[in-house]
């Protein structure tokens, strides 16, 4: 039995090219929503032509698409399925080998996890904070034991990106996560070689922004980031210039 698929309202004036654009992008909305999963068969054309009442060669334009994406499949005398997700080519990034090498990272981090805890704070629910308070409560354990944690801080920064409800900051920071651990360590062990105020500063900063994610303040979970983020860089090369 074909999966349920809700489209929109007809737009009868919109031409064909348009409405096959209308359609391949509300059935790729329902499978990245999970509304339709892997496996699941999609309503045939004819049900398609009169559910959104338009032509059949105007379903079968979408449908080609998404065929050519990888993002359905059809099956002789079957119909069409939605595909196994494609992995996408893993994002590659230099590894830090310089000053100037540092300044960049903290640069592309401060614009991307702002951005991500902005969001976060829009879309959060409560599996997201248990999710966000838990890696903040691991980070604050290792810490105490009197190790740099420096998994436990990345863990801490993924969950806000996980949050956002957008798989873009998560690959991301998955993708610079090398870089990102590197500059954490080299930032906490010289945070604590120079006292505990500074480790409390990236504490407090921490709190900061996910209170602000707490009470879905969106822009100050964004600046709390940035700042966060600034502070981390001035940690580590004494300036943000």
């Amino acid at each position: 039995m074909a999966s349920k698929l809700v489209l929109n309202a007809p737009y009868p004036t919109k031409k064909r090219e348009k409405l096959a654009d209308v359609l391949y992008n509300a059935i790729l909305k329902s499978i990245l929503e999970g509304e339709l999963k892997e496996g699941d068969r999609l309503p045939g054309e004819e049900a398609l032509s009169e559910q959104y009442r338009v032509s059949r060669p105007t379903i079968r334009e979408a449908l080609a698409r998404l065929r050519a994406g990888g993002i359905i499949v059809s099956r002789q005398g079957s119909g069409s399925y939605v595909g196994r997700p494609q992995q996408a080519p893993a994002l590659s990034f230099s590894e830090i080998a310089s000053v100037a090498d540092f300044q960049r990272c903290y640069e592309f981090r401060r614009g991307i996890e702002a951005g991500a805890a902005y969001h976060a704070a829009r879309m959060r629910e409560d599996t997201d904070l248990e999710r966000i308070q838990s890696a903040y409560q691991r980070l604050q354990a290792v810490i105490a034991r009197g190790d740099i944690a420096v998994e436990e801080d990345f863990a801490l920064h993924m969950a806000i990106a996980m949050a956002a409800k957008n798989p873009f900051f998560q690959s991301v920071l998955e993708a610079i996560r090398s870089q990102t651990l590197f500059s954490m360590s080299l930032s906490r062990n010289l945070s604590r070689e120079q006292g505990p105020q500074r480790m409390a500063s990236a504490d407090k900063e921490h709190r900061t922004i996910i209170d602000a994610i707490v009470r879905q303040d969106a822009a100050a979970a964004s600046a709390a980031m940035r700042a966060h983020i600034n502070n981390s860089m001035i940690r580590i090369l004494g300036s943000d210039k």
